[in-house]
């Protein structure tokens, strides 16, 4: 059985106006501001970036104060 993912836009275009959502999905109408949606599609795909940039950051940075931990109960242990 094959499921169709529903998208958090779906979902808020459903909830703004229920029939927007029906003539899109169900009757092929294309919305007029097509523009303004691509616009808003590389905005979130660039926002995702700095957000995987960002947490990739943030477990680089976990990873180096560990090892700074690590070597200063190294050497307090040999010392």
């Amino acid at each position: 059985m094959s499921y169709q993912w529903v998208r958090a836009s779906e979902i808020s275009e459903y909830v703004y106006c229920r029939r927007a959502w029906w003539l899109k999905q169900k009757q092929g109408v294309q919305s007029r501001n097509v523009r303004q949606l691509s616009q808003g599609t590389q905005y979130h795909r660039q926002h995702g970036g700095l957000v995987r940039q960002a947490t990739w950051m943030r477990n680089l940075a976990y990873l180096l104060l560990f090892c700074v931990i690590a070597f200063i109960v190294f050497q307090l242990a040999l010392g």
